[in-house]
C-alpha cells in the first residue's frame, strides 16, 4: 500500500479527535465524570489508549472541550434554525434559550463541566471555546453594542451564572424564572427564542431519561475506506 497524503493522514487524526469527544460526552453523561477513566474513553471511541494524551493534556481539558463543542454547535443549530433571521434581539433570545436549555437537558454534564473551571486547570480556551467564543461575539453585535469587548464578557458571565444558578444542588432556580431575568436584562419580549413549557425545570425535558444521542455534534466524512482504500490506521 502506498503511503498516506498528508491529507488523509489529518482527516483520520481529525476523526480519531472527534471520536474521543463524542465518547468523553457519551461516558460522563452516562457515569459521572470519577467514574470514567481515560480508558473506557479510548475503549467507547475504539482508539489507542495513548491518542488520549497526544490529543488532550488530561481528563478535565478533554471534558471541557468536549462540553464546549456541545455548547457550540447547540448554539450554532439554534441561531440558524429556520426561519433564519438577522434579528439581534431574536438571535439573542435564541442564544439564552439554548445555553439554558442544556443546562435543563444535560444536568449532570454541564454541573460537571462547571465544576472543573472553577478547580485549579480553570478555564480551558481551546479550539471548540474559540468557535463557541466567536458566536457569542457576534450575538453581542448583532443585538447592537458600542463595546463588545465589554459586553461580550459580560454576556458569557451572566449565561454562566443563570447555568450554575439552574444546577445549584438542593436549591435549583427554575429555567423559566431566570430566563425572564436575562430577557428583561437585555430587552428581550419572552416570546421570542424558544419559551420554555410551563414548570420546566433541569433535567425534565422530552429526551429526559433517555441516553442521549451526542453524534449529530461530531459529523463524519467520507468512511476511511475512501480516504485511503483502506482502513482507519489512525489507532
Amino acid at each position: 500500500m502506498s503511503p498516506r497524503s498528508p491529507e488523509v493522514n489529518e482527516e483520520l487524526r481529525r476523526r480519531s479527535r472527534e471520536r474521543l469527544l463524542q465518547a468523553t460526552l457519551e461516558l460522563v453523561g452516562e457515569r459521572g465524570y470519577d467514574a470514567t477513566t481515560l480508558g473506557a474513553i479510548a475503549d467507547r471511541a475504539g482508539s489507542a489508549r495513548g491518542l488520549v494524551s497526544y490529543y488532550f493534556p488530561g481528563k478535565r481539558q478533554l471534558l471541557q472541550s468536549a462540553v464546549h463543542r456541545l455548547m457550540h454547535r447547540t448554539l450554532e443549530d439554534a441561531l440558524e434554525c429556520e426561519p433564519r433571521t438577522q434579528d439581534g434581539d431574536e438571535r439573542l433570545a435564541r442564544a439564552v434559550d439554548a445555553i439554558l436549555g442544556l443546562a435543563r437537558d444535560q444536568p449532570l454534564l454541564m454541573r460537571t463541566h462547571m465544576a472543573g473551571i472553577l478547580q485549579a486547570e480553570g478555564f480551558v480556551q481551546c479550539p471548540e471555546q474559540q468557535r463557541l467564543a466567536a458566536l457569542l461575539r457576534d450575538t453581542v453585535l448583532r443585538h447592537g453594542t458600542l463595546d463588545v469587548e465589554r459586553d461580550y464578557p459580560l454576556l458569557r458571565a451572566v449565561l454562566m451564572g443563570a447555568v450554575y444558578a439552574m444546577l445549584v444542588p438542593g436549591a435549583p432556580m427554575p429555567m423559566a424564572t431566570l430566563r425572564a431575568e436575562l430577557f428583561r436584562r437585555y430587552g428581550l419580549e419572552w416570546e421570542r427564542g424558544f419559551p420554555p413549557g410551563d414548570g420546566e425545570s433541569p433535567g425534565e425535558s422530552p429526551a429526559h431519561g433517555r441516553p442521549a444521542d451526542f453524534s449529530r455534534y461530531f459529523e463524519r466524512s467520507r468512511p476511511a475506506a475512501d480516504l485511503d482504500g483502506g482502513t482507519d490506521q489512525s489507532k
